[in-house]
């Protein structure tokens, strides 16, 4: 992969031809156990069950790609039903390779566009483990405000206890 001044990040739908280099960011994020729920050694199938979606019922993967390998992605879903289904619930996941190159900051740029033309008037993420600094910071400067803690929602791998937040903004 190029260094992403010379190669412009493409944000995009996923399709299921992108499910490898999707699968490959997800499996690197989630191996630490510090930043997201899901189990560290998550199988390949139950990633792809909660991961790629088909875009039905407002359920959208994405895919951020620089010179056509996928270097991040994410996810946006209504986070309730019925009477709450106007806030979308979203989850971003960006490579190693590719964190502190903007590349997130645009993948999410793009899905916050996409999930205002899907009709969503705001968005939540219900457990940004306190920990994740970066994450934190790129959500607050994007209009996301912490609206709530939850005391010890996370077992960080590493810090053991941790607490998580949950952010939201108006679309």
């Amino acid at each position: 992969m190029t260094d992403s001044a010379a190669s412009p990040v493409v944000c995009t739908i996923a399709n299921e031809s992108m499910w490898p280099g999707i699968w490959s960011v997800f499996r690197e994020v989630i191996a630490p156990g510090d930043t997201y729920m899901f189990p560290p050694d998550m199988s390949e199938s139950d990633a792809r069950a909660a991961w790629l979606y088909d875009g039905s019922h407002r359920r959208v993967t994405f895919a951020a790609l620089i010179d056509g390998c996928v270097v991040a992605t994410a996810i946006i879903r209504p986070n309730g039903i019925g009477l709450g289904d106007h806030v979308a619930n979203g989850a971003w996941m960006v490579s190693q390779s590719a964190r502190g190159r903007g590349v997130g900051r645009r993948l999410a740029e793009f899905a916050i566009d996409h999930a205002r033309s899907l009709g969503f008037s705001a968005m939540q993420f219900n457990a940004v483990v306190s920990t994740n600094h970066s994450a934190i910071a790129l959500w607050r400067s994007l209009g996301f405000i912490v609206v709530g803690t939850i005391p010890h929602a996370f077992r960080h791998q590493t810090r053991g206890l941790t607490d998580t937040f949950i952010m939201h903004r108006t679309l």
